[in-house]
């Protein structure tokens, strides 16, 4: 991956260069690679994320509509 520093602006092509490895998806990954988990936790933790976002989802649902 390559990012350019122009004008001795480090701080900005850092920046750049984190944005760029988080749309990559490389920090995600190297997180996931760190330790092993079993497909049934993997699923398990899956699951239970969806019904988390499920739940959001129908909470704003129903603050929108005034329930």
């Amino acid at each position: 991956m390559y990012v350019e520093v122009r004008n001795n602006d480090v701080n900005k092509a850092l920046r750049i260069f984190k944005k760029k490895l988080q749309n990559e998806g490389v920090l995600q990954e190297y997180k996931e690679r760190q330790h092993y988990v079993k497909p049934s936790e993997k699923r398990r933790k899956d699951k239970a994320a969806g019904k988390a976002r499920w739940l959001k989802k129908q909470e704003k649902l129903a603050n929108e509509r005034g329930y």
